[in-house]
């Protein structure tokens, strides 16, 4: 029994503190921090120009339908939307422009063909080169 628990748990190490689950935990934190900053710039920046944009005396906040005594804050609902939008698209740059063009220069460059190197020519093959190569001149004046 000891030696599955120990098995087990070298797997475990092994899952988790190989590279790609590292990178995978700083890409959620820093995931996070941009989505805090997404979320602050809809909530305190492009909201409230679209609530002085719109003709109304209340801010994007207040924007509510009520119905039967029932507050309905699509207000907020909106500047929610608009948060989901701007991440949506962020990502989507990123993940489909930007490493699209990494994936796309790497494949070219694996497709290149590398330039074969030249034969080494006998001295016979030299000197048919020399020959061609003057004659070359001569019907050239």
């Amino acid at each position: 029994m000891q030696l599955r628990v120990g098995s087990l748990w070298d797997e475990f190490k092994a899952f988790a503190f190989k590279g790609n689950m590292i990178d995978l935990a700083v890409a959620v934190v820093i995931g996070a921090a941009f989505g805090k900053i997404i979320d602050s710039l809809v909530k305190n920046i492009i909201m409230p120009a679209v609530s002085v944009l719109l003709p109304t005396d209340q801010s994007y906040l207040a924007w509510k339908l009520t119905i039967n005594g029932q507050d309905i804050p699509y207000g907020l609902f909106l500047g929610e939307l608009l948060n989901f939008f701007i991440v949506a698209i962020a990502v989507w740059i990123f993940i489909v422009k930007f490493l699209g063009l990494l994936r796309r220069a790497k494949k070219e460059e694996e497709a290149a063909p590398a330039p074969a190197p030249e034969p080494a020519l006998s001295k016979e093959a030299e000197l048919l080169v020399e020959i061609r190569d003057l004659l070359k001149q001569r019907s050239d004046r």
